[in-house]
């Protein structure tokens, strides 16, 4: 699994500062350089649609890496294999 974080880091997106929930939506905004107002409005234009929109942005906060490159998916399984 260690290398699979390490793709996702080597990524270069981490969920951003600027959060409602997760803060996905505020590190695409800043990967695209794009105001995160337009990236929210976006997602929820996706929410609209059919599909699996509020999966993806689960997923997205699991697998994302934070500011200080932490992943909360890599993290829950490192304290699960201790114990």
């Amino acid at each position: 699994m260690d290398k699979f974080f390490s793709i996702v880091r080597g990524f270069g997106l981490k969920r951003g500062p600027q959060r409602w929930l997760g803060g996905v939506c505020g590190g695409i905004a800043a990967k695209l350089n794009v105001d995160v107002a337009f990236v929210r409005i976006a997602f929820l234009v996706f929410c609209l649609l059919p599909g699996p929109a509020v999966v993806l942005y689960v997923a997205a906060w699991l697998v994302l890496p934070d500011q200080q490159n932490s992943i909360p998916l890599q993290n829950f399984l490192d304290r699960r294999s201790i114990s």
